[in-house]
């Protein structure tokens, strides 16, 4: 006898994992460049391994706001070549890239002007926010690089091409550690030459990604010149999801604020500490990223009974990558720790800081999941209202918290409270079958 549910659901594992597979290393590549200047950045000092938590707080907090340049652009692309718009995916692919740089546009002289300020409200030391302001500065560079690798990211999985950016991404991280290495170590250009190092790589990853999209473009005859009817729809879509967005980091800057709150060693290892979870979330949104492209095509194609499906098992491979993610982080702790910082009393607190971190990724895995099915249903409306709730969640628990004068375990009891409320609230709306009516492009 035929096993057909079994033929099925090994078919849908090999579409979500030829998207989540080469995503795993695509989505994590903010994270890892700042990884690598985590444990180099590390070895020069505590205040600058301060700095960079102050930084790169904002730094995602910007670009994470910016993330629906990949979400949107996904799941949009998706489900116009699920309804057989090939053309129309194609121009909104290039069009993407626009927007990309108009965010750009507005972003990078905002944080020129007001950088020093957003450092200033972390109440930090003067030697701290020096470093701090000194590696913004300098990463501000990157930044256009940085959206337009997302956008690109985006309209080539939308396309069902993650093998593209995963290979851009692997190369861009090998050039940024070496270049780090040698600016920081060779020159001893200190904290300024790990933002350096950075920013060349991501230069040099975003030409690449643009020009993969160029050559998708280009069979479709789709012409380059901004089209202002299509960047308007795109920010439309993208609306809600940069509200869902600007919530989310919103709640993940406090956190890092609740840290600051407790002192330059808290703070030292809360960055060591959140570096590794925010490394575990994009790793899990690998998945995410597969239930946007594959959920939105067969949305774009009326196939409810395909999205249910897609989600379901989705559901199933994120939890699961959680409860992996998590029993790694929790028994090599101490290693981990020791990679990032040989600051005893800094190793200690990271040590505890990533127990929290492995034992709440279950959770995290499902909240992704779930996030990932309504953004490739086209519910960023819910998203964004459901978001804002999450993070009323938590600053409430970060205030009881710092109130109570817990120590750094009490912001991570607030980061579980946040992830807690976000997989609930989802949840609830992925069983009403609602999100699933929601098809327009």
């Amino acid at each position: 006898m035929v096993d057909v549910a079994g033929t099925e659901r090994r078919r849908l594992d090999r579409s979500i994992w030829a998207i989540a597979g080469p995503a795993l290393v695509t989505f994590a590549a903010e994270p890892i460049y700042l990884l690598v200047d985590t444990a180099i950045i590390g070895r020069i000092g505590t205040d600058a391994l301060a700095g960079l938590a102050v930084a790169s707080s904002i730094l995602l907090f910007v670009v994470g706001a910016c993330i629906f340049l990949t979400f949107g652009t996904a799941a949009t692309v998706a489900r116009r070549i699920g309804a057989g718009d090939h053309v129309g995916a194609a121009s909104l692919s290039v069009q993407a890239l626009w927007l990309a740089l108009a965010c750009a546009a507005v972003a990078t002289p905002l944080l020129i002007v007001f950088g020093g300020l957003l450092v200033d409200l972390f109440g930090t030391s003067a030697a701290v926010a020096a470093d701090a302001t000194l590696y913004l500065r300098i990463s501000l560079i990157g930044l256009p690089a940085l959206l337009l690798t997302m956008a690109s990211t985006g309209a080539l999985r939308g396309h069902l091409d993650a093998r593209t950016p995963m290979v851009v991404v692997i190369t861009a991280n090998v050039v940024n550690l070496v270049l780090e290495v040698w600016f920081v170590f060779g020159l001893g250009w200190g904290i300024a030459g790990s933002a350096a190092g950075t920013v060349v790589a991501q230069w040099l990853g975003a030409v690449a990604l643009i020009a993969a999209v160029w050559r998708l473009t280009r069979t479709r005859r789709i012409g380059l010149r901004p089209h202002r009817a299509d960047i308007t729809s795109l920010a439309v879509i993208g609306r809600d999801l940069f509200i869902r967005t600007v919530a989310l980091r919103g709640a993940l800057t406090a956190t890092t604020f609740l840290a600051a709150r407790r002192g330059a060693v808290a703070l030292a290892a809360y960055q060591v500490a959140f570096q590794w979870w925010t490394t575990m979330a994009y790793l899990l949104d690998a998945l995410e990223a597969a239930a946007q492209s594959l959920v939105g095509r067969a949305l774009g194609a009326a196939d409810r009974g395909a999205a249910r499906l897609t989600g379901n098992r989705v559901l199933q491979w994120s939890i699961g990558g959680g409860v992996l993610l998590g029993v790694v982080t929790v028994v090599f702790a101490a290693p981990i720790s020791d990679l990032f910082t040989n600051d005893v009393a800094v190793g200690g607190l990271v040590v505890t800081s990533l127990w929290w971190v492995g034992a709440t990724q279950p959770i995290s895995g499902a909240a992704f999941a779930l996030d990932g099915i309504l953004v490739g249903a086209g519910d960023q409306r819910f998203l964004a209202g459901a978001m804002v709730g999450s993070l009323v969640v938590l600053v409430v628990a970060g205030i009881a918290t710092l109130a109570a004068g817990t120590g750094l375990w009490g912001v991570w009891l607030a980061v579980a409270l946040f992830m807690a409320s976000r997989t609930v609230i989802l949840g609830v709306r992925y069983r009403s079958w609602r999100w699933a009516h929601i098809t327009s492009s």
